[in-house]
């Protein structure tokens, strides 16, 4: 009998991966779930999603990491896609320009769909390719400044804030549910029967859970 799957980790956060078509999302995703690269990779079809499972504060993580395709014609999945997750990785080529012009729209689409507290991580990827920006440094920090989400510049091809990325956004989504919790009195997890999943968000359809007491789920 091998270990039960349902106590492997103390969390379970869904994160997103939006932006155009062509930014690098899925190899995005491949390198961090599976230290994978696809030069030859195609544009996704309709929705996948990897896992990949890490440690913070001595708190198994596991994430469950949605990729979509960028083009207009799937956008009717948004609702699904969307439902429960609370982190995203904001996407955009840092080599084209209108990549980074359309972030404002998936902005606000995201938020028209999510939790306030989601945890939105801004990704300027292809930094390897630095002879062709197209987008400044500058210009990306005063966008994640202004609308409040982390940014990092990342290249999924070399390898370079892939794993910072995701990680930083893992960390800070359970720095909100641990302050969440002691904000309304840190209920005792013992009491919890063990195995049992509580939904962070209320929804029942909703992905991301906690194995743990919490005094106001």
């Amino acid at each position: 009998m091998g270990p039960n799957p349902e106590e492997d980790y103390d969390y379970l956060f869904k994160v997103v991966l939006i932006g155009d078509s062509g930014v690098g999302k899925s190899n995005l995703l491949s390198r961090f779930t599976r230290n994978e690269f696809n030069q030859e990779s195609r544009s996704t079809i309709g929705v996948e999603f990897a896992t990949r499972t890490i440690e913070v504060d001595n708190k198994v993580i596991k994430a469950q990491i949605w990729d979509t395709a960028g083009q207009e014609r799937y956008r009717a999945i948004t609702s699904a896609y969307y439902r429960g997750a609370i982190g995203a990785l904001l996407v955009y080529d840092m080599t084209r320009r209108v990549t980074f012009e359309s972030l404002e729209r998936w902005l606000k689409e995201l938020r028209e769909h999510t939790d306030q507290h989601m945890v939105i991580m801004l990704v300027g990827n292809k930094a390897d390719l630095r002879h062709l920006r197209a987008v400044t440094t500058d210009d990306s920090k005063i966008f994640a400044e202004r609308e409040n989400t982390f940014f990092m510049e990342t290249s999924a091809l070399e390898a370079i804030n892939v794993e910072n990325a995701f990680s930083e956004v893992l960390s800070q989504i359970y720095r909100v549910i641990s302050r969440s919790a002691l904000d309304c009195g840190g209920s005792n997890p013992a009491t919890v029967p063990k195995g049992q999943i509580i939904s962070i968000v209320g929804n029942k359809d909703d992905v991301s859970a906690v194995k743990q007491g919490r005094c106001c789920s």
